[in-house]
């Protein structure tokens, strides 16, 4: 009997791509950067994701390249862990066990056998004590080996990468600290120290924010937080040191970068601007402006030719040299509140969320990309501190995915509430929205909820939308003709419902579209959509009402509620009664669009929990305790393309859709019963690309065309199918071919396999058979005497053994071919003789 997979909870995307400084292969072909527990291998001329390569159960904070082997990866992370990859291939080679949470990983090329970490001094998260040290890797032939010799170089320096640096070839180190900067020299072993006064007496900010050091001279550049960047030189002397300032930014500079030999400086900061110091010169000045949002990473690729600008927006921007943007990855966009919650396209399957201020990104689950953005507010975002701008806080879709809602707003103590609605609506020509109604102040007081009406089955219904407010009202909107001359369609409203002038809080549909149910504080109110008459109230037990959601297909008659102290209720529609609850502290309730299912994460102290179960059912049929670690704020229900096959009847929820969750940290979890190696992507799996080709669904499909066109040529020329598997396709040989060479046997023992899966087995005569005919059209082609075709057509019906008797020997086809050659040789030159 085989056992079921428990049900795991899984990352399935969002992670923050700018953790850590990314990392071009030593040919530029491939960009490595973090991605949470994973490091992702992507390709510079496809933006495609190559590689997943996943084994950490912790944030990976650093990644470094291999100077012993530019093939190889070594990566860090805070589950202790120093882990060597093959890059390539996606494979992992060797993990080593140091103990301590690692923040950043250094590598130097003649320091083989060592690497220089940054752990806490009391291994915790919140300490304020860091170290600088070195680590012996032994070389063992274990996967797994403990790492336990560790050396001290600095005490006391930062926790992030960018404020420590290696010097010319390895010879110092230099590490920044509040006002401090710190270079210690390796031969020497001394450490000299250099600090700066707090302020400047025009009020400058003079503390450190990154370093860098130059690869060819004693030169070290640190950025400071008043936005000019010091050239330090002269710093084996204490007293005689001496630095020139550069300054063009405004701000806080984020990070800097020398070029690979040393003749640019790359600099970059809050302003969203790449600037490029040449010779480092304030007059010589280059930039790349417009990169969308702050630049907190500068990378640079081992030959060159690339730059590489990882955003606080969770965006990768790939630079060539003479700073033209050459590729853009766009992960998750990290915005400081998902006020829209997730809402999924009904056209592309896209989870939509708030994407940079005023916009919409459109999220594609399946690679961790985003499709696109939709500008909403469509104004300038401006970077001040205490401004208040602007905010998108609403958005939804009608069911086919023509219409889209949403609601912006500003708010300001000195200025009255602003609030905006707009509608937009799908445009098939131009295959994006366009706007269509805009009303300004649609409600006195801020817009808790807005929802639109199902209208699939009814196809002459007017698409219809509601909107809830704080100013104790719900309104109707329709969409109408407002033109007697021409037609016009726009949306305005139709009706206006209240209750008792409390706040309505949340509004919903029933399935079909038929009854609305609003909440007004601790009332549930059910409304006749065509009438829009009240049929009846809920208001047990009491307290605020949080969440409303209808049951669907077979329990449709039921409607769900949370409160805010903590009650979980279904009411009957058709007793009008309360027909069970619970005392659950639910924060999110979402029902699954194609089944009876709904879930409901719970909150508790430290941890989220979630309940699967159906409304004719109290009892949850599915309890995952500890989801996470963090709050949930959002959950969403996303169809399948195809439904899955689950095995046991517990997840038989996960069939037809798939339930994503937003936590605080904007990390987006997912659940799943296969194991690590099973939700690989086939791209993971694969080998690495072709030298100059990159693996694509172009390459793919021309390929697929390729041995479709070889496959008709073959049966024009009469050849017959080989069902059997040929000797090219056999286990041995694609485990000799596709397996990396650092971890194939001895090639003495791979021989013996590897000749015997070149045989052809003499059971197998049919496909020999075919095999030769195949070859002796081919020599037929090659002959031009009538006498060889002749002997090739006796070949295919005749054995020569028939011939010649059992005296003579069996010729291998080898010494066949060689004998035709020999008969095709002119001999005329003896009758001369």
């Amino acid at each position: 009997m085989v056992a079921h997979q428990p049900l795991r909870v899984v990352r399935c995307g969002g992670s923050k791509l700018s953790g850590a400084r990314a990392a071009f292969s030593a040919d530029a072909k491939y960009l490595l950067c973090t991605s949470g527990d994973y490091v992702k291998v992507y390709s510079t001329a496809t933006e495609e994701c190559v590689h997943i390569l996943q084994g950490h159960t912790n944030l990976v904070t650093g990644i470094q390249l291999n100077p012993q082997n530019h093939m190889q990866l070594y990566s860090c992370s805070l589950d202790g862990t120093i882990k060597l990859w093959d890059f390539t291939d996606g494979i992992l080679i060797k993990t080593f066990v140091v103990g301590y949470k690692l923040f950043a990983l250094y590598m130097l090329a003649d320091s083989e056998g060592s690497v220089f970490i940054i752990i806490p001094k009391k291994n915790e998260d919140a300490s304020d004590s860091f170290q600088l040290v070195s680590v012996k890797l032994p070389k063992t032939p274990d996967q797994e080996v403990e790492a336990k010799d560790l050396s001290l170089i600095l005490d006391d320096i930062g926790r992030s990468p960018k404020c420590t640096a290696f010097g010319r070839e390895g010879e110092y180190v230099a590490s920044v600290r509040g006002l401090h900067l710190l270079v210690h020299f390796f031969k020497k072993k001394k450490t000299n120290r250099f600090p700066l006064s707090g302020t400047s007496r025009k009020g400058a900010n003079n503390y450190f924010t990154c370093v860098a050091c130059h690869p060819k001279e004693d030169c070290i550049a640190s950025g400071h937080k008043d936005g000019k960047i010091r050239l330090w030189r002269n710093f084996n002397h204490k007293r005689e040191y001496t630095f020139s300032t550069l300054h063009w930014h405004h701000d806080v500079v984020m990070d800097v970068a020398f070029s690979v030999e040393g003749n640019s400086l790359l600099s970059g900061g809050v302003e969203s601007v790449l600037v490029q110091w040449r010779d480092g010169s304030d007059c010589k000045k280059e930039f790349l402006p417009r990169l969308g949002s702050t630049i907190e990473h500068i990378s640079v690729s081992p030959d060159g030719t690339f730059y590489c600008t990882s955003h606080t927006d969770n965006k990768i921007t790939i630079v060539h040299s003479n700073l033209r943007v050459s590729a853009v990855i766009q992960g998750l966009v990290k915005g400081s509140d998902v006020k829209t919650g997730l809402v999924v396209d009904p056209r592309t399957k896209a989870l939509v969320l708030n994407g940079k201020p005023g916009h919409l990104q459109f999220y594609c689950l399946q690679t961790d990309k985003q499709l696109y953005n939709l500008d909403i507010v469509q104004q300038e975002y401006i970077h001040q501190v205490g401004l208040h701008q602007t905010e998108l806080v609403k958005a939804a879709f009608n069911t086919q995915g023509s219409w889209l809602a949403t609601v912006e707003q500003r708010e300001d103590k000195e200025i009255e509430l602003e609030l905006q609605m707009k509608l937009w609506n799908y445009d098939e020509q131009t295959q994006s929205f366009t706007l269509n109604t805009r009303i300004n102040m649609p409600h006195e007081a801020h817009i808790t909820a807005l929802c639109f009406r199902d209208t699939d089955e009814l196809e002459d219904a007017t698409p219809t939308l509601v909107t809830a407010g704080k100013d104790g009202r719900f309104k109707v909107w329709m969409l109408v003709n407002d033109s007697a001359e021409k037609p016009s369609m726009s949306w305005s409203c139709g009706f206006v419902g209240s209750y008792h002038n409390y706040p309505a809080n949340s509004c919903c549909f029933s399935e079909d579209g038929s009854l609305l149910a609003v909440s007004f504080e601790e009332t549930v109110t059910v409304w006749d959509s065509d009438t829009w008459d009240l049929k009846c109230t809920f208001c047990h037990p009491p307290g605020k009402i949080r969440n409303l959601c209808f049951g669907r297909l077979s329990c449709s008659k039921y409607l769900l509620g949370t409160t805010d102290n903590g009650f979980l209720c279904c009411w009957n529609l058709l007793s009008c009664a309360l027909e069970w609850s619970t005392q659950l502290n639910v924060i999110v309730l979402q029902p699954d669009p194609l089944s009876e299912n709904i879930a409901a994460v719970s909150q508790l102290l430290d941890h989220s929990d979630l309940f699967v179960f159906k409304p004719n059912e109290p009892r949850p049929f599915c309890i995952q305790r500890n989801v996470c670690r963090e709050r949930v704020q959002w959950a969403v229900f996303i169809p399948r393309d195809v439904p899955e096959s689950v095995g046991s009847e517990k997840h038989q929820w996960l069939n037809r859709s798939q339930l994503y969750m937003l936590t605080e940290t904007q990390d987006l979890l997912t659940f799943s019963t296969k194991s690590p190696e099973e939700r690989l992507t086939p791209s993971s799996k694969q080998l690495a690309v072709e030298e100059s080709l990159p693996v694509t669904p172009f390459y793919l499909l021309l390929g697929k065309h390729r041995r479709q066109q070889q496959s008709k040529e073959n049966a024009e020329l009469g050849t017959a199918v080989i069902q059997s598997q040929l000797p090219q396709d056999s286990p041995e040989i694609k485990e000799l071919l596709h397996t990396p060479a650092h971890v194939l046997p001895s090639a003495s023992f791979l021989c013996s396999i590897f000749i015997n899966s070149l045989l052809i087995s003499k059971e197998n005569k049919s496909s020999g058979d075919v095999v030769d005919e195949v070859e002796m059209d081919s020599e037929k082609a090659e002959d031009e005497s009538d006498e060889d075709v002749e002997l090739s057509e006796m070949e295919q019906d005749t054995n020569p053994t028939e011939f010649l008797g059992e005296i003579a020997p069996k010729l291998s086809k080898a010494q066949e071919k060689e004998l035709r050659k020999i008969r095709r040789m002119d001999y005329s030159w003896v009758a001369a003789l």
